[in-house]
């Protein structure tokens, strides 16, 4: 079914020329709510942050595979036909779109290639409630997407966008920054550590993927946040002027 889904809205993306993207972001939002959703019953249903365990941590997982495949594409699409839209002088080549998406790609590659195989297999049985807070991550996409919506629509200076972008970055703050420090606390709540203890309590290479995790998430929230910055400053901007 989710194969289905996804065959048809990347028919969808060819023959609208992505213009202006209304299935990249219907399909986004929809994993988004989807991930989130089965995120938090994840967690909820995990007593054992360790030992936890629920059927949603393996089986959404097939869900992400032909998802992340479809937003890879689904970006590449739409970079090509922006490109012929604008009449440019060569077509994008798929060399300079990996060039310019090199850290979302990066991103997705980790996922399809590393965390799925983690969260599968390598992990055994243990770690359903990581997963389940994984998932969550996903909160701050629909608020995302509505921003790139409303920006096609030309309504940057609306006051749904200024809204949406509070929750963007709150969310965003929320779900993919704070998520870690909230990862550890939960565990060090349950084997008596504190929060500065758990690092060192833990196997070195979970320190190390969960800093490959956060980094590129605090970079793209240094952007959401410099954003944020240009859209509230310019209406004082020109009071100034």
């Amino acid at each position: 079914i989710v194969c289905v889904c996804v065959c048809v809205c990347l028919c969808f993306e060819t023959g609208s020329h992505c213009h202006p993207g209304w299935s990249t972001v219907l399909v986004s939002s929809v994993q988004a709510v989807l991930a989130t959703g089965s995120g938090i019953v994840i967690i909820l249903s995990c007593n054992d942050v360790v030992t936890g365990r629920h059927w949603l941590a393996r089986e959404y997982v097939w869900f992400l595979i032909p998802y992340m495949i479809y937003d890879s594409y689904a970006m590449y699409l739409c970079d090509w036909y922006r490109a012929s839209d604008q009449d440019r002088a060569h077509s994008l080549t798929l060399r300079s779109f990996l060039s310019r998406n090199r850290l979302m790609i990066t991103h997705h590659a980790v996922i399809l290639f590393v965390l799925v195989p983690v969260a599968q297999r390598l992990r055994g049985d243990l770690g359903d409630f990581f997963v389940g807070c994984i998932f969550t991550a996903e909160l701050s996409t629909p608020f995302v997407s509505l921003g790139r919506v409303l920006i096609q629509l030309k309504q940057q200076h609306t006051l749904l966008y200024k809204v949406n972008g509070i929750l963007t970055l709150a969310t965003f703050l929320c779900c993919r920054i704070l998520l870690f420090p909230f990862m550890y606390w939960s565990y060090g709540h349950q084997q008596g550590l504190s929060l500065l203890q758990v690092p060192f309590r833990i196997p070195f290479f979970c320190n190390v993927a969960n800093a490959f995790l956060i980094a590129p998430q605090i970079y793209w929230f240094s952007l959401l946040c410099r954003k944020a910055l240009r859209l509230f400053d310019t209406p004082q901007a020109k009071k100034d002027g």
